[in-house]
């Protein structure tokens, strides 16, 4: 079986690449030529762990160029896995995708598969059947060919074992035909247990639209938790433990943080909402999940401009740039929003992420943003340091040697992955997000109010 895979971005090229790990013949198509020459020379254009090594081992079984046609011609099953970014009305812009169908129409050469592997609204699937007949029918050729949605559920950081190792498969078909091809096609994987939910194409698109947004809901339930637990004095992550370990609940997406981002959640909850309204049906939960990520972003800005009400010359560094750990994606990241905040009020900013500042030079084109070798030369002689993305090298680091190199004591940890009591032990004010703090009694440097219960009211006063 050949497979085709129309656009290398960051679904498509994992998707090829793992279908040439199962052992099938893949060919991968993109318009970009200088992406087509990377690959073909063994570079990775995105950031993704193990994808470099797995492109290399399957490189007998992998071919990449910019000929549709050649790519159309080649393939059992066509996949798109083209961009769907949001319109100025926050609609899925479809045009790539409507670009695709048409070149499958043009080139179909017998019968063929055309699968939707990009997150597309519901009813994507019927349009991209009349656009690939009207082809057939205007070259007057007997071409057969069958639509299917097979929404892919990959995480950024993990996209490789999520590929190979699916929680389930989704596979949306109009024939019999057409859903044997795709259980032969994912054999090497459901052999193994990985289940397949078979449905109908539309139901296979709602499911994906449905998937994330259920995340993020989760996402922002547990923000306005944390939020609501610096009024109260009770600590977010043992709320989030607490609730998690009931199995209805779980404990995945209850880290309180300041909000969700990348390709997907911002974009595909907001398409939801507006696809909701083309049958005048008002998505009010979504609406207002939207409007808890928006305002959290902010948060870390407020608590940061509460401390220190005159950024005008202070030094503040920035641990993290990307959306989440493990990806160079900068894609609607938090990062963006407060640094712009830092800079439009005067503050030097210095940051460092392990993998995404050559990406993030192009999210802060016009931002004099100084970027470090390491955590640590982020920090010298800051006036306060911002956690803004997880990375585990931040989780280990020595915090009284950090509290040396700084300046200042500040220590906003926008991710929650420092213990407060040791960081108020090695001499910061430390603010999280929806944490409450114990008293410290081992430093003889540390003062704490505990007058109100919030974390931002522990102070350590410099020696």
């Amino acid at each position: 079986m050949h497979i085709t895979v129309i656009g290398t971005g960051y679904v498509g090229l994992v998707s090829a690449v793992c279908f040439a790990e199962m052992g099938y013949e893949v060919m991968g198509i993109d318009i970009c030529d200088k992406k087509i020459a990377q690959l073909n020379n063994g570079e990775v254009p995105i950031y993704e762990p193990g994808l470099e090594d797995l492109i290399k081992k399957n490189k007998s079984r992998l071919k990449f160029t910019t000929n549709i046609q050649k790519g159309i011609e080649f393939g059992d099953i066509i996949f798109s896995a083209v961009g769907t970014p949001p319109d100025k009305d926050h609609k899925a812009d479809l045009s790539a995708v409507k670009a695709v169908a048409k070149s499958f129409g043009e080139s179909t050469n017998g019968y063929k598969i055309f699968v939707n592997k990009s997150t597309v609204p519901v009813g994507t699937g019927e349009i991209c059947k009349k656009i690939i007949q009207n082809e057939v029918d205007r070259r007057g050729v007997n071409a057969e060919f069958d639509i299917v949605s097979n929404p892919e559920f990959l995480r950024e950081g993990a996209a490789i074992k999520d590929t190979l190792n699916p929680d389930r498969i989704v596979v949306g078909t109009e024939s019999k035909r057409a859903e044997e091809f795709m259980i032969k096609l994912y054999r090497p994987i459901t052999r193994t247990g990985s289940p397949v939910v078979n449905t109908n194409i539309k139901t296979a698109e709602m499911i994906k639209y449905a998937a994330n947004s259920f995340l993020a809901t989760k996402i922002s339930f547990i923000n306005e938790i944390a939020n609501f637990c610096e009024k109260t004095g009770a600590d977010v992550t043992q709320v989030a433990r607490g609730i998690g370990l009931d199995k209805r609940i779980g404990s995945r997406f209850l880290h309180a943080g300041i909000g969700y981002g990348g390709s997907c959640f911002p974009k595909d909850v907001r398409a939801l909402i507006q696809k909701g309204k083309e049958f005048s049906f008002d998505f009010k939960i979504l609406q207002a999940v939207v409007d808890v990520n928006d305002r959290q972003k902010e948060r870390i800005f407020e608590k940061l401009h509460s401390h220190i009400p005159n950024l005008e010359g202070k030094t503040i560094a920035v641990w993290g740039l990307a959306f989440k750990p493990r990806t160079d994606d900068m894609r609607d990241a938090p990062s963006i929003r407060i640094v712009k905040r830092m800079q439009a009020e005067g503050a030097k900013v210095k940051a460092f992420d392990p993998v995404s500042m050559k990406v993030a030079k192009g999210s802060f084109a016009n931002v004099n943003l100084v970027y470090t070798k390491n955590a640590m030369d982020a920090a010298k002689d800051a006036d306060a340091l911002l956690v803004l993305t997880e990375w585990d090298e931040f989780r280990t680091v020595d915090l009284n040697e950090l509290n040396r190199v700084m300046r200042g004591n500040y220590l906003f940890d926008g991710r929650n992955i420092f213990e407060p009591e040791e960081a108020i032990s090695a001499g910061f004010n430390y603010v999280g997000i929806g944490r409450a703090v114990k008293r410290v009694e081992s430093s003889s440097n540390i003062k704490v109010k505990i007058n109100k219960p919030a974390v931002e009211e522990v102070i350590r006063i410099k020696k």
